[in-house]
């Protein structure tokens, strides 16, 4: 999703007489649109859809770089060590 810097960079005012269709923009290309004031970046505006895709992309990586500093720091036991436990119904460390 490259950022078009003649389609996704809007002023406010041009925001404010153009809301719907910014919007239409929004849903249709899933880019994000930067609003400017004063002619710097103020804040960015994105589809939820594409926002909530974004969100859990975010949510995984961090659940990744957690395992990830597990294995770094050597807190790792055997798959079958801890399928014979947890069918034991043993308290599983977290």
């Amino acid at each position: 999703m490259a950022l078009s810097l003649i389609d996704d960079i809007k002023s406010l005012s041009e925001f404010k007489k153009k809301t719907r269709e910014v919007f239409d923009q929004l849903h249709r290309t899933g880019r994000p649109v930067i609003v400017t004031v004063n002619g710097r970046p103020d804040v960015v505006l994105l589809d939820a859809v594409v926002f909530e895709r974004k969100l859990k992309a975010l949510n995984l990586a961090e659940l990744l770089n957690a395992g990830e500093a597990d294995i770094k720091a050597g807190r790792v036991r055997p798959a079958r060590a801890f399928l014979r436990a947890f069918k034991r119904g043993k308290t599983l460390p977290r």
